[in-house]
């Protein structure tokens, strides 16, 4: 049977990586509320703890649809943004389903990570767990055209599918192939603004695998950066991206600049 949960009770903490400053004690996520106070002041702030006992079933969850996430062109750039690492999507790649109102398009995803000590994981948490690593990819409603203005300006603009990534020791197979072909441009772009062209054959269903996306939490949410408006739909996915412990640090030993 599929199962479908909604989150009912959360616990809101703080987001992992940003250009205002997550971890210099001059200035952090907690000066944000000045910063930014029209949104980030608001009740339904991202990234929040997950807690499982209080999710409850909902019947209107519904499948994703993802429309050529088995394509292993759509990638088309990675960039170090000087806050993460994005990868641009070519257009046409699409999620639809899961109770969204409409078709989105999937525009980019991006990483965060942790390096082990000062800097945390994964942006979400599962009952008071980081993970690791977590992936993002960004969606937005396909009927505003790639106008992100206007998606992070209505409730629903944005629909963020949120995968945790779990370090394994040993060798791992299956998306640990896709991850270190993605993972080996890293070396490239080691200054903020750089970027390189993918000329790899990566998919996202490759990225993804081992992932039952049938199963997932839902609650809406907000950007996890200033100006950390309410206009995301947020998808968590209960099953994590299985990847080998080497690569995990790889990640942690990447400088974003």
């Amino acid at each position: 049977m599929i199962q479908f949960v909604v989150i009912v009770a959360t616990i809101f903490v703080p987001a992992a990586y940003s250009s205002w400053c997550y971890h210099d004690p001059s200035c952090n996520d907690t000066t944000w509320s000045t910063i930014a106070s029209e949104h980030c002041n608001g009740s339904r702030q991202s990234p929040i703890n997950i807690v499982s006992r209080s999710a409850v079933g909902n019947s209107t969850l519904t499948a994703f649809n993802f429309t050529k996430y088995g394509d292993n062109t759509t990638m088309k750039k990675i960039t170090n943004t000087g806050e993460t690492v994005k990868v641009e999507l070519m257009s046409g790649v699409q999620i639809t389903g899961g109770a969204l109102s409409e078709a989105y398009d999937s525009l980019q995803f991006h990483l965060h990570w942790g390096n082990g000590t000062s800097v945390p994981g994964s942006e979400h948490t599962v009952d008071g767990t980081r993970y690791p690593m977590e992936l993002h990819i960004v969606n937005a409603k396909s009927s505003l055209n790639g106008n992100t203005t206007a998606a992070v300006a209505d409730g629903t603009g944005l629909a963020a599918l949120g995968f945790f990534v779990e370090a394994m020791p040993g060798n791992v197979t299956g998306s640990s192939a896709a991850w270190n072909t993605l993972t080996s441009y890293l070396a490239n772009i080691t200054l903020k603004d750089e970027y390189v062209n993918i000329t790899h054959a990566i998919s996202l269903d490759e990225l993804l695998e081992g992932v039952d996306r049938t199963k997932y939490y839902r609650y809406l949410g907000s950007l996890t950066i200033p100006n950390c408006n309410e206009a995301v739909v947020w998808t968590e996915f209960k099953d994590p991206i299985k990847v080998s412990k080497d690569l995990v640090s790889l990640c942690n030993n990447f400088t974003i600049n």
